[in-house]
């Protein structure tokens, strides 16, 4: 039995966190926008794009663009890399402009992430992996945790092992994804094989892939024997469920459009014009799946193409609007 439910606070070393839901980091999706809203909305910890240590330290614009806090306590910064004085330079980059956290990714599955032989692909070379760690954990006085998968496939089921070592390296939250490198987002989940690495750690274990509701987060709990859990794809299209799954109030029907529109606009002032524009279409094209499916393809097909900002967003939130109106009358009848 859990001793705990998810709205009860959590502690990473000596950083609190308000509740047990974790925003994934998803690059291209959890940019400070989404943050923003998804901690407006109670998500418990949320963690920035993944960010290159080596570019940080050469402070290309994109990675200090994604480094920047979002305004709220505690700032929780991902690092990818696969060199460990990079890695150990850009943590304390980012200790030194407000990190609370530093997350070490060994979990992205991306091949031209991997290409470069960083995120899952470190799951490959334990050793190496456990350099890159403890050259970060030693070059900041903040916490730092780690995010992998099971392994690099279904013969090299490593992360109990590594998780080990990295707790012995002094990380303090290891963060699992149940599948493996090889099945990228393919297949179930597998929670209870997160359970191996719940035995061979004392720190705080995140369980991550699949959780879509509340009832899927308890089971996630109780089959891993994790202490939180973690959100991505089912927080596309509405930055507001991690905080739902934390026992916040979902948004009605009628609340969702303005939500989404400020969404809109929240990402035409952070990127300027000429990217949001662009940038945004995924985000309209979830939020208008999720809750507009019935749109008509043309008017759809208008919305996601439109390039003036103005013309967007009326399409969009009457798209919206026009949903929320056509659920209450089916829920009237």
């Amino acid at each position: 039995m859990l001793n705990f439910d998810l709205a009860s606070p959590l502690r990473i070393g000596p950083v609190e966190v308000r509740n047990r839901v974790v925003l994934a980091p998803m690059s291209g999706v959890t940019d400070m926008p989404f943050r923003q809203l998804a901690w407006r909305h109670g998500a418990g910890l949320v963690v920035t794009e993944m960010v290159a240590s080596r570019e940080l330290v050469n402070s290309t614009a994109e990675s200090w663009a994604r480094l920047e806090s979002a305004g709220f306590e505690p700032h929780m910064v991902q690092l990818a890399g696969r060199e460990a004085h990079w890695m150990a330079e850009a943590a304390k980059i980012a200790a030194d402009h407000g990190a609370d956290i530093i997350d070490i990714n060994m979990g992205c599955p991306a091949k031209k992430v991997i290409g470069g032989y960083s995120g899952s692909a470190l799951m490959r070379d334990p050793d190496h992996a456990l350099s890159l760690i403890e050259a970060t954990v030693k070059a900041v006085s903040v916490p730092v945790t780690l995010k992998m998968r099971l392994g690099w496939d279904e013969n090299s089921i490593n992360a109990p092992e590594i998780a080990h070592r990295a707790e012995e390296a002094g990380v303090q939250l290891i963060t699992i994804h149940g599948r493996t490198r090889m099945q990228f987002y393919e297949g179930r989940a597998d929670w209870d094989a997160i359970r191996a690495v719940r035995d061979a750690i004392a720190v705080p274990l995140v369980a991550n892939g699949d959780v879509e509701t509340v009832e899927d987060a308890h089971a996630m709990l109780r089959r891993s024997g994790a202490d939180a859990v973690m959100i991505g794809r089912g927080c596309q299209g509405r930055p507001w469920h991690a905080g739902v799954l934390a026992g916040y109030a979902a948004p009605d029907a009628w609340e969702i459009p303005d939500i989404a529109a400020e969404h809109y606009r929240m990402m035409l002032a952070f990127y300027g014009e000429a990217v949001a524009v662009r940038h945004a279409r995924k985000h309209l094209g979830w939020y208008l799946d999720r809750f507009a499916p019935d749109v008509a393809a043309q008017e759809k097909a208008a919305i996601m193409t439109a390039r003036e900002p103005e013309e967007v967003t009326a399409r969009f939130y009457d798209a919206l609007m026009a949903a929320a109106s056509n659920t209450q009358t089916r829920e009237a009848a």
